[in-house]
């Protein structure tokens, strides 16, 4: 009979444990690194971070229960962060591509980026094939310039400088559209209701989330918890704040 209670009074306490442990768990802060230099994905506004990185963390957070502290690092040392145990994860526009897998877990794809054509909502370029004949306005030493040097040799290009500069003769309309940066060209296009960007994208790269790979915990929790605030359209309103409505 006593071996009995032993044996339960033991049950307890381990059960009690674990309890503790997970709530332990669900509320130890997530430690995230980024670079909060790249508008409108995450930047720094009024002397606060902000951006649709920034928010989407901060929800995905809330959905598991977990504080979010942020840690403010160059874009180069992301990664190492991550190898290091200094951080839990790294959001900043990361693509995943096969060479970063190679280090570090990520997340399932939150956001197709790439390249796409930002142009006037009345012009000629309604689609890509419609590019062919056009001037087209590309930031110099961007992937943009090789890109359509490869795949769109017809179209004639007009290199610039700075970004603005190529979406300023887009607008005006020295060339008919400007091939960049997804988050860059829907940040434009939301300042300038004259412009659109094609729903057809030029390329399609993913970012994600880069996890440490000795945390398999945290790259499913992160995943749940995505999948849910996609359920309860929670993601697309942060979508239609960060990419779709009039820039406030």
């Amino acid at each position: 009979m006593l071996t009995t209670r032993r044996t339960l009074l033991a049950s307890m306490f381990v059960l009690a444990g674990l309890i503790s442990t997970s709530a332990f768990a669900q509320k130890t802060p997530l430690r995230v690194v980024t670079d909060a230099t790249f508008p409108p994905m995450e930047f720094v506004k009024d002397g606060k971070r902000t951006g649709f990185d920034i928010d989407l963390v901060e929800a995905l957070g809330k959905e598991m229960g977990r504080p979010i502290e942020w840690i403010d690092i160059d874009f180069k040392g992301l990664i190492p962060a991550l190898q290091s145990g200094r951080a839990d994860m790294a959001m900043s526009a990361i693509y995943i591509t096969d060479e970063r897998r190679k280090v570090v877990d990520f997340s399932d794809p939150y956001y197709a980026g790439g390249l796409v054509v930002l142009t006037k909502k009345d012009g000629p370029v309604k689609a890509l094939k419609d590019l062919d004949g056009k001037k087209v306005s590309v930031q110099v030493g961007t992937k943009s310039v090789n890109y359509l040097k490869d795949h769109f040799p017809k179209v004639t290009r007009v290199e610039v400088e700075k970004n603005q500069e190529m979406f300023n003769l887009a607008q005006i309309g020295r060339a008919d559209a400007a091939v960049t940066g997804k988050p860059a060209a829907k940040l434009y296009a939301q300042s300038h209701p004259d412009m659109t960007v094609l729903a057809e994208q030029v390329t399609t790269e993913e970012y994600g989330m880069a996890i440490p790979k000795n945390q398999p915990e945290t790259t499913k929790a992160i995943n749940e918890a995505l999948k849910k605030i996609k359920a309860n359209g929670v993601y697309d309103q942060l979508v239609a704040k960060w990419f779709e409505a009039p820039a406030k």
